[in-house]
């Protein structure tokens, strides 16, 4: 990259099984990965073209987080944008990324963070319980960006991340590295 680095880092959330890593590694390597194996946690390194400047895009791929599980603190601390991910096919995916923006504005301690609400395997329209509709008033609702993708056909996932950054520099203040304060009496 010439000039300075801009580093933009994002974590992909959501249900287990929604197809998060699948999502991601259609992005990063250009594949589709048929077999499930659950995620534990994965980063990804991709360059990214956005509006004539590049980004080092550093996608965090997590563990499936469950409506009642933790959400790991971690993913407040100097992340630059959030993917939200559920399944066209899942109502109950869909209940759950509310659950986690809900956890994320608790743990950032802010009303909007950049998000983009991501409903996966689009190629399964038949099989479909959530209408793009109600996600467009989610969207609204949060503020955030909204698109329908298949990691399986390749998709929208390019669009997906290129929303991502819009989000991310809509944003007043994208921070480079988590803020602390420090005081030596």
């Amino acid at each position: 990259m010439s000039g300075q680095e801009r580093v933009r880092r994002i974590v992909v959330l959501g249900s287990p099984s929604v197809g998060k890593s699948s999502l991601t590694v259609q992005y990063v390597e250009d594949q589709f990965i048929d077999l499930y194996y659950p995620t534990i946690e994965n980063t990804f390194t991709k360059i990214i073209n956005y509006h004539n400047q590049e980004y080092k895009a550093e996608i965090i791929d997590t563990a499936g987080q469950e409506e009642h599980s933790i959400l790991n603190k971690k993913y407040s601390l100097g992340i630059h944008g959030y993917m939200l991910v559920y399944s066209i096919t899942s109502k109950a995916s869909l209940e759950i990324c509310q659950v986690i923006r809900d956890k994320i504005l608790n743990y950032t301690q802010t009303d909007w963070v950049p998000i983009v609400l991501v409903g996966n395997k689009s190629d399964l329209h038949l099989q479909r319980e959530v209408t793009f509709e109600e996600t467009q008033k989610i969207a609204k609702e949060w503020n955030c960006a909204n698109i329908e993708a298949s990691a399986k056909h390749n998709t929208n996932i390019a669009k997906a991340f290129e929303l991502m950054l819009g989000e991310i520099e809509k944003g007043e203040e994208v921070p480079d590295e988590p803020k602390t304060t420090c005081a030596i009496m």
